[in-house]
Parts: structure tokens; sequence; C-alpha cells
């Protein structure tokens, strides 16, 4: 992991960081100088990132909201502020998936979905976009998913939301661009982690994957992570309104 503990930053915020994903993201955007506020339901899973960042040196804050509740977002961002430092970065990382076909979706569950992976990255950026506009810098990304270029099966929910969140990047990078804030997306591919137990064999699902893939390994946390890094850091000033694919060369569009 790369640590630059001499170039201090302001804050970060992660949404979902008690997930392994979230973790590793918020691990290295720590490693990289910035503060992190560690956002996401209380949870064992993130205390144990709060944990990892203070053992690594990197200054947090927990941040215990319900996406659902996603009004309770711009409380959580003063917050952040307030204990961390001026707010740079946003990463809208957490996310809900649940597996069922089509014809079962009820509306109750759509519904939730879409506030925890769409109406909580729109009022997350929205809140932070405030912030960061009077200062004209600022760096949001939205995490994605490849299930929406190829669309999936029993995701519906899932993938519709995610193909929103590439919509939403889009027309905020064209909008905060004149304000100095970027705003991107990244699309992860099938990384192994607590997700995959929607499927029922996984090791069938992992040479399913290896075989979709033209780099034939599973991806690592740090390599997601990295990406993001790169696309809140100074070597992106000129990149905005992407939304990046990191898995394995699986889809290529």
């Amino acid at each position: 992991m790369t640590s630059n503990p001499s170039a201090p930053r302001g804050s970060a915020v992660v949404t979902g960081a008690g997930g392994a994903l979230g973790r590793a993201i918020a691990l290295r955007l720590g490693a990289d100088g910035f503060a992190i506020g560690v956002l996401g339901r209380a949870s064992e899973q993130l205390d144990e990132t709060a944990r990892l960042l203070t053992e690594q040196g990197t200054r947090n804050r927990v941040l215990h909201v319900d996406l659902r509740n996603a009004a309770s977002l711009d409380g959580a961002l003063t917050e952040a502020e307030e204990h961390l430092g001026p707010l740079e970065a946003l990463v809208n990382n957490a996310a809900i998936y649940p597996a069922t076909p089509f014809f079962e979706i009820t509306q109750d569950e759509y519904e939730d979905v879409v506030r925890v992976n769409q109406t909580a990255y729109f009022l997350g950026s929205q809140g932070a976009a405030r912030r960061m506009a009077p200062r004209g810098s600022g760096a949001i990304v939205n995490i994605g998913s490849i299930t929406f270029h190829g669309g999936w099966a029993n995701l519906a929910s899932y993938v519709s939301t995610k193909g929103a969140s590439v919509g939403l990047t889009r027309a905020l990078a064209r909008e905060l661009g004149p304000a100095g804030i970027r705003v991107n997306g990244v699309s992860p591919g099938a990384f192994p982690t607590k997700a995959e137990e929607i499927h029922e064999n996984p090791a069938e699902y992992n040479q399913f994957v290896i075989d979709r893939q033209s780099i034939k390994r599973r991806g690592t946390d740090a390599e997601l992570a990295a990406v993001v890094a790169f696309l809140v850091g100074p070597d992106a000033a000129f990149v905005t309104g992407q939304t990046i694919n990191v898995d394995g060369g699986w889809i290529m569009e």
C-alpha cells in the first residue's frame, strides 16, 4: 500500500466502508493522506475498518448512517468536516443487491434498493458538492458495476440503480466541472467479496468469472482501491465524467 504521510490532505468520506471494497478504499485513501469518514450502518465491520485506519496512523471518524434514510447524510458530512477537515473527496460505494427474479420483486424491495443505491448517491453528492464548490475543488467517485453493461438475471433492481450511477456521474461532471469538482465512476467486475454469497455454487461461479475475464485470475480489493485513489488524486486532475471498468478485461466498451 502506498503511503505519503508527508502530504496531508483534507477529509474523504467512504460510504459502505464496512464492506470489503469500501474498507480497501478507505485504507488506501487514508494511506494517501486523507482523514477518513467511515460511513455506514452501525456494525462490527464498520468499527473494524476504523480500527485498521487508526492502526495505520490515519485519522478517522465513524459516521453512523442508515442510507435508507439518506436525509441523515448531510449531518454526517458536517460531522466529518468538523472533526477531520474540509471534505475533498466522497466515494459513494454502499449498495444492496437482493437476488430476486424480476416477477417476484415487490415495490417495497425495489424502492429499498433505490434508496440505498441511487437516492443516497444523489443526496450524498449534492451535500458534498455544496461543501466543495466554495473552495473550487473536490472529487466524487460513484461505484457502479459491470452488471449494468452486461445485464444480469435476478438483479433487475440492482442493475438499474447501477446504470443510474453512470448517468449521475456524467450529469454531475458536466454541471459541477465549472466549480472545480470532478465526478467519475468505477465499475468493479466480480471481486471475491461477500456479494458472491448470492451464487449457489461458489466454485462454479469462480470458473464462470475466470472464463470471461481476459486476465485469468480474480482481482483484489487493493487493485480496485488503487483506481479510486487515482481518480480522487492529482494525477486525474483532467479526468471527469468517466466510468472505468475494473474487471480484468471482462467488459470492453
